[in-house]
């Protein structure tokens, strides 16, 4: 599948997942090892995570990438 620059995009419900645990994007980001910038972009959906980065997402929520990720 070729897909061209912007057709692909990748959604995410980390917001929601922050807000369940009572999270700020600080706290979210210090547990990732990452900056808060990193986790609000990835939130607001201006970068899509590594796979590193999604496993380790999936981890701290306990819950399967797709169940955070979808196209």
């Amino acid at each position: 599948m070729r897909v061209q620059q912007g057709e692909y995009t990748v959604k995410n419900n980390l917001r929601q997942l922050r807000a369940e645990r009572s999270w700020s994007q600080a706290d979210l980001a210090e547990q990732l090892g990452v900056s808060r910038q990193s986790v609000n972009a990835v939130e607001t959906g201006r970068f899509d995570p590594s796979l590193p980065l999604a496993f380790k997402l999936a981890r701290i929520f306990g819950r399967a990438i797709e169940d955070i990720f979808s196209e």
